[in-house]
């Protein structure tokens, strides 16, 4: 039986970046279901905040944007950030009638006839004549390798799979990484652990005043020129530096972010460093980030010989039926909102023109594939 059916677009990934893009699909005039299709592999709405630690409070929430057209309102601050933005995400879905089908997990994006992408799935196969990759990063957590560390006898786990402070009570624990979530986690094991070290690959950098738009313009444009390159991505708050708010100004005078360089080796019973000295740990707690989702995409080879995907705004500059939404620039949750609302204006071009017909690179000169 034939399952293949026909769209205009396909957007993977129902967080903040595919949201937004859908949004400003049915701001054209396109109808879900007839016209384009949003299709996300997770069991409800929310993205990835739905599987956020239960610590994480709406509160302490850092940078979190409204969708487009429907403003987030009255939110408790102490509710977990998982509830109110996967409550508020379900409302924006059911408010614009956006339809997304899940859980669908999309195997791989092909060329196929008449100039049309082949989106292959759990569910079956769309065909597209453009595609919207907002996968985010989620499903990509980033653990670095050390000497030793199959030999640790204690704990490891990722900021992806953080339970919450209180399962680190009486534990000596080593948080690795110098970014947001390892601060935050930082600062809430530390009362219930026996011991904390952090550690972290540079010196962080910790950011006086207001983060204001032009600062914001300025770190985006940093991340930008890397995808324009080809380059893989760095985050936006990798380059903006920490925020010095009052819990973390008490989290320097405690001693707690009394942060240490990064060690050489890890050992059954905790980690060492060159010089001799050594920490005894029950737990590593990996806090070091995220990479793009983007392995779908392999088929298209798409991805440059720096390792990332050359983007102009949005658009795969090896294909112009694809574009990367929450990508690179893109990744907070403002940058999603105008990167959609871009994406949406140049397929809006490319639908109006005729059928693309993508060149494709011989064996010799062949990008690295994805």
């Amino acid at each position: 039986m034939n399952t293949t059916r026909e769209v205009e677009v396909v957007v993977i990934g129902a967080g903040q970046a595919g949201l937004s893009s859908a949004y400003h699909l049915r701001r054209t005039g396109l109808t879900p279901e007839r016209d384009f299709v949003v299709l996300d592999h997770s069991p409800g709405p929310g993205g990835a905040w739905q599987f956020r630690w239960p610590s994480l409070t709406y509160g302490k929430v850092h940078g979190m944007h409204a969708l487009p057209g429907m403003e987030l309102v009255g939110a408790d601050p102490e509710r977990a950030s998982s509830q109110v933005i996967s409550e508020y995400f379900a409302r924006y879905e059911q408010t614009f009638d956006l339809r997304v089908r899940r859980p669908v997990d999309v195997r791989a994006v092909r060329d196929g006839a008449d100039g049309r992408l082949l989106v292959e799935t759990s569910a079956g196969t769309w065909t597209s004549r453009a595609l919207i990759n907002a996968t985010g990063t989620w499903d990509r957590p980033f653990w670095p390798r050390y000497p030793g560390q199959e030999t640790f006898r204690g704990r490891q786990l990722h900021t992806a799979h953080y339970p919450g402070p209180r399962e680190f009570a009486g534990l000596r624990v080593v948080v690795v990484g110098g970014g947001a979530s390892g601060t935050q986690h930082l600062l809430e094991i530390a009362p219930y652990a026996a011991a904390t070290t952090w550690v972290t690959r540079r010196p962080p950098v910790f950011r006086e005043g207001p983060f204001d738009e032009e600062a914001g313009r300025a770190a985006v444009a940093l991340v930008e020129e890397r995808v324009r390159q080809g380059l893989p991505p760095k985050s936006v708050v990798s380059v903006t530096g920490l925020p010095l708010n009052d819990a973390i100004r008490q989290g320097l005078r405690d001693g707690v972010l009394d942060r240490q360089p990064m060690f050489d080796r890890i050992t059954p019973d905790g980690v060492a460093w060159n010089d001799g000295r050594e920490v005894a740990a029950d737990v590593i707690l990996w806090a070091t980030g995220f990479r793009p989702a983007i392995d779908h995409l392999a088929p298209l080879r798409l991805r440059e010989p720096g390792g990332g995907i050359r983007v102009d705004g949005t658009r795969a500059v090896a294909d112009p039926r694809v574009h990367l939404v929450g990508y690179g620039p893109s990744a907070s949750t403002i940058g999603a909102n105008r990167a959609g609302r871009a994406a949406v204006r140049d397929i809006g071009r490319l639908l109006a023109g005729p059928s693309v017909t993508i060149p494709r690179p011989t064996r010799d000169d062949a990008p690295i594939p994805v």
